[in-house]
């Protein structure tokens, strides 16, 4: 079940149900794409109908971002939970080892993708790691060509918003995969080089105020996401009116 928040249609699921819609995508013979929207992303989509319309096109848009569910619940469309990105493609590997597949994880500086790579196939020892591209790459068509090359079956797109969802939706069915995820900075986590927020931090939904609090650069960009909740009410009040 689709709600929409703000201009764009999120799947109502709970992680579990995400992983088990993620599954069932990656065993079909065809391409789809996934999408982790959070408050930046609804903000930033407001400004460039081609970003809304390609996460909306999107086979699974799930709520990455506490804020987006906070909105949801303001809307009076409440969402069931909050899947963040990382912990559906942590779950959509353990479905690629179990089904025995192929990787491609492209994105984030020289030399992290081949560390990530390195750290999931020491986890999962099924999965083939069939290539890596960092993100610092002018000719789109080049690394299409490349990773079309490696067939993989599931795609890893780290680039920031909105370049890899742009990138998935027009090029993500020339590289053969089954399923792509746009994951902005995941590989970062996956290579051990950005710490995730102790649990109790995200079961309180502050997962925000941890990633502040370790890297302060930060704090201009969060201080635009309030922007989400205000707007959030001001479009319920409107509905009463």
């Amino acid at each position: 079940m689709k709600k929409e928040v703000l201009g764009i249609q999120f799947d109502d699921l709970t992680r579990e149900e995400a992983a088990q819609a993620g599954a069932a995508l990656l065993a079909e013979d065809k391409f789809h794409y996934v999408v982790t929207p959070n408050p930046e992303f609804i903000l930033a989509s407001e400004r460039d109908s081609e970003f809304r319309n390609v996460l909306n096109g999107a086979d699974l848009v799930l709520a990455d971002g506490i804020g987006v569910v906070y909105s949801a619940k303001i809307l009076g469309t409440p969402l069931k939970e909050r899947v963040p990105g990382v912990e559906f493609a942590d779950d959509m590997l353990a479905c690629l080892n179990e089904r025995g597949g192929r990787l491609y994880l492209l994105g984030a500086r020289p030399g992290v993708a081949e560390e990530a790579g390195q750290r999931i196939v020491e986890r999962y020892s099924n999965i083939v790691l069939c290539g890596t591209q960092d993100g610092y790459f002018k000719d789109e068509e080049a690394v299409l060509l490349k990773v079309a090359a490696a067939r993989p079956d599931l795609l890893f797109v780290c680039l920031g918003a909105p370049k890899q969802e742009k990138w998935m939706a027009r090029w993500g069915r020339h590289t053969g995969a089954r399923l792509a995820i746009g994951l902005g900075g995941a590989l970062d986590v996956f290579a051990g080089q950005v710490e995730r927020a102790p649990d109790s931090w995200q079961r309180l939904g502050l997962e925000w105020a941890y990633r502040l609090k370790k890297e302060p650069q930060r704090a201009g960009r969060m201080a635009r996401l309030p922007l989400v909740l205000v707007k959030a009410a001001g479009q319920r009040l409107k509905k009463r009116t």
